[in-house]
């Protein structure tokens, strides 16, 4: 398992932090000394996750705030309430998602669930929050995306399914997305000179409840997912080393930017984390570009002018 190195002084926003690899990495940068920002989009529930993880760690240091990535208003409160206070921010890990949901929802915004909540919703996050990090210590936004991305394809017809929906088709589209705005903010933070780090993360095949939770939105009748049962149909690992290469791509000082990184094993879903290649889904000319540009129209938000360099 990967050993967080010292983090004291760091101030960390984890999105989807009560459970699954955001609760692990929050409990873990905080046992290494960070000060972690849970943001999650039920209060209760991240309380919950900030008890039991003080009474493993109690000097842990952690507190919780509603961030509701399918909501802009909830994202640009969130962001502002961030600023009021002025800190900076030295990490920013855009981990919530939901997977596979059957049939085709929206967000508050009229986005598609997934396509909303996995990108827009992180890409908005990302812009308004991006002076704070900028302003940050050796500062570093890592992003988590998922091998599903390997099989997507942004398609910018029907970027939000309306024509045609398949809940692994738009899950992949908008993991891919994620995998894009990684690759983008790396690239202006070269052009633009900034002393950030943009890192791409997945987890492999790791058992956390995203492969219920998506699965059985709006169904009465859950569905089984492709981790239970006796047999598995695809090998896994635990929510520990699952979270690994979130917090390497998040903490190690060996990173690259733009770097992406997950499990070396077993189709690189499960083992030790690696530096791996983006997917051919990922190298479009101009693709990250293109979907970057989309996605400020989509959600009126911007890499901040002063920020650019002119």
């Amino acid at each position: 398992m990967y050993t967080v190195p010292d983090q004291t002084g760091r101030r960390i926003v984890i999105t989807g932090s009560n459970s699954g690899t955001g609760r692990e990495a929050a409990k873990r940068l905080s046992a290494a000394g960070a000060h972690v920002i849970m943001a999650v989009r039920t209060p209760e529930k991240g309380e919950r996750a900030r008890a039991e993880i003080l009474a493993e760690f109690p000097h842990a240091s952690l507190e919780v705030r509603r961030l509701d990535l399918a909501d802009l208003d909830s994202v640009g409160s969130f962001a502002a309430e961030l600023h009021s206070q002025g800190d900076p921010i030295d990490v920013l890990i855009n981990n919530a998602g939901v997977m596979a949901v059957p049939s085709r929802m929206t967000t508050t915004d009229g986005f598609e669930l997934q396509f909303g909540s996995n990108f827009l919703g992180p890409f908005a996050l990302t812009n308004l929050l991006l002076p704070l990090v900028l302003a940050g210590n050796s500062p570093r936004v890592t992003t988590m995306s998922s091998f599903v991305a390997n099989f997507g394809r942004i398609r910018f017809r029907d970027l939000q399914a309306v024509h045609s929906y398949n809940p692994w088709t738009a899950y992949a589209q908008s993991k891919l997305a994620d995998m894009l705005m990684g690759k983008q903010l790396a690239t202006l933070a070269v052009e633009n000179r900034w002393d950030l780090i943009s890192t791409i993360a997945h987890p492999g095949f790791t058992r956390t409840n995203l492969q219920s939770a998506g699965m059985n939105l709006g169904r009465e009748t859950p569905r089984k997912s492709l981790i239970s049962g006796e047999t598995p149909i695809l090998p896994s690992q635990d929510v520990e080393h699952g979270t690994d290469p979130l917090l390497f791509a998040a903490t190690s000082p060996v990173v690259s930017q733009g770097g992406y990184y997950g499990p070396g094993e077993k189709f690189n879903l499960v083992g030790r984390v690696t530096r791996q290649s983006l997917p051919r889904s990922a190298r479009g000319v101009d693709l990250a570009t293109s979907l970057w540009s989309v996605a400020e129209d989509l959600t009126g938000t911007a890499v901040p002018a002063d920020a650019l360099v002119a």
